[in-house]
């Protein structure tokens, strides 16, 4: 008893209990600054996916403060207990640490990384010119910057000191406690559960604050038949992100001529009224396809020959198939029948009457044309195949199904199996252009197809297709197979080496 009551036991006690307010204090400062890093990423799209991220928040960020406590100032309060002492090392700790993670989140919110020794070259190839343009001035403005949050954290540290006789009668310790263990509870087995079943609103936050480490039982429940791990790495494999960020377009820059005599004429149908024929030299082909979930989608895929899952991060760019003619001299006319929403493609189009006096002039040029039965009926009345080269196709009449859609040509194609997606690099090649179509597109020419298989999306499904067999892999990495013509579904064997190429080649602009 009288032990107990020693001055060292009694100032230790008040330094722990101190420590423990200063450490809490120090919890809610860090949760604002870490808002930084759920701010800077797209909030999950599900009930599920939001209440991960809560508590994944609150759990880990408090677990790495205390654990800093724990590790550094704990061990001084033992080794050291001299009140000023402590007060003094602890607020330069946190100021230190806090100052920190405030680094580590701006430099997430900017590259997407954490200070780690991946990218410690990254680091020092950013902040060395900065740095050494520094003058005095800057360093004495950082330097004043930090003086200040140091200066926060001792009125912080003192504040709590002389109230500690106070704060020592407050029982907050065990619910704030609950707390927090039941949000580290409840994080780690929401990511437990969402790793075994590959559920993407919290597996995509995996690496969102740093140091973060989830914890993951496929071993222990593969053990106990509560999982099957081959098909979990099968449809880990399949996994496709369809949050595309930060994308190269194109991936390569492209070289190549450009033949300034062509003339070619591409035309995509927007309603569903069935073309006449019959008097032309239009050859048909069969296997084609339009993938995008809507028009819009489509005209986008037609003319930058990517898939709609690149539509937002491209509204500020000019398709490669309309740019590079105009730019090495072949006049380009665009002409679409239904709003186009791309900024800049908006700005490129011209109303029906130049676009068809352009189309059917005996002149080079290069153009596009989204537009109903009757103006391609009257275009080709007008003896528009005559001097041009034609391909006309048409948008999908029902977009709750995959069908094939009509592609006709006034020229021979090898084309087996296709989607709008190969336009661009048709038209290019078709107009004298070399250069690799797979730096500025999915698709491929329909001169000659490189690949028997074809990739695309649908809303937020990737579709895969070779031979007779449609593959749909859905957002969770589970898949189905149909048949191509019929639509039924098939108990084939999954190609998974075909369908990890086509998700690789669909991701190659990232």
């Amino acid at each position: 008893m009288i032990l107990s009551e020693t001055p060292r036991r009694i100032l230790l006690t008040k330094l722990v209990t101190w420590g423990h307010w200063f450490t809490l204090s120090n919890i809610l400062v860090a949760l604002v600054i870490a808002g930084i890093y759920v701010f800077a990423s797209p909030l999950p799209d599900s009930l599920l996916g939001i209440t991960f991220l809560l508590v994944n928040w609150i759990s880990h960020i408090g677990f790495l403060t205390f654990f800093a406590f724990v590790i550094l100032v704990l061990p001084l309060i033992y080794a050291f207990p001299k009140s000023r002492f402590i007060r003094g090392a602890a607020s330069t700790i946190a100021a230190l640490g806090l100052a920190l993670l405030a680094f580590d989140a701006l430099l997430y919110t900017k590259y997407g990384l954490h200070i780690n020794l991946g990218s410690a070259d990254l680091i020092k190839s950013e902040t060395q010119p900065v740095i050494n343009a520094f003058g005095w001035q800057q360093w004495g403005f950082l330097l004043l910057l930090f003086v200040v949050w140091l200066s926060f954290q001792l009125i912080l540290a003192n504040a709590l000191w002389k109230r500690i006789e106070r704060l020592q009668r407050i029982r907050l310790g065990m619910p704030i406690s609950a707390l927090f263990v039941a949000c580290f509870v409840c994080s780690h087995a929401l990511h437990i559960w969402a790793d075994a079943n590959l559920y993407q609103p919290i597996v995509k936050q995996d690496n969102l604050f740093p140091l973060s480490y989830p914890a993951t039982a496929k071993a222990l429940m593969s053990k106990y038949g509560l999982l099957d791990i081959e098909n979990y790495k099968q449809r880990k494999a399949l996994l496709f992100d369809r949050n595309v960020k930060g994308i190269k377009y194109p991936s390569n820059p492209v070289y190549c001529s450009i033949n300034k005599n062509e003339q070619f004429v591409l035309l995509i149908q927007t309603d569903a009224t069935e073309l006449d024929l019959s008097n032309t030299n239009l050859s048909q082909y069969q296997g084609h396809y339009d993938l995008s979930s809507n028009d819009h989608s489509s005209q986008f895929s037609s003319l930058f020959g990517l898939p709609e899952i690149y539509l937002s991060d491209l509204n500020n760019k000019t398709p490669l198939m309309l740019e590079l003619p105009q730019k090495l001299g072949l006049p380009v006319y665009l002409y679409s029948q239904i709003p186009l929403e791309h900024s800049i493609l908006s700005g490129l189009s011209t109303d029906y009457d130049a676009f068809e006096q352009a189309t059917l002039s005996d002149k080079p040029k290069l153009a596009v044309g989204f537009v109903t039965h009757q103006q391609i009926q009257s275009l080709l009345n007008s003896e528009l195949l005559d001097n041009n080269h034609v391909v006309i196709s048409s948008f999908a009449a029902n977009r709750e199904t995959i069908e094939q859609v009509p592609l006709y040509a006034n020229f021979d194609l090898k084309q087996n199996l296709s989607t709008h997606l190969d336009f661009p690099a048709t038209v290019l090649e078709r107009l004298g252009c070399d250069a690799l179509s797979d730096d500025y597109s999915i698709g491929q020419s329909l001169h000659n197809p490189r690949r028997n298989w074809l990739v695309g999306t649908k809303g937020s499904k990737v579709i895969v297709m070779q031979n007779g067999n449609r593959i749909e892999v859905l957002s969770n990495g589970s898949y189905k197979i149909y048949d191509r013509k019929t639509g039924e579904e098939t108990v084939e064997t999954l190609n998974t080496g075909l369908l990890s190429q086509a998700i690789k080649h669909l991701m190659h602009f990232y």
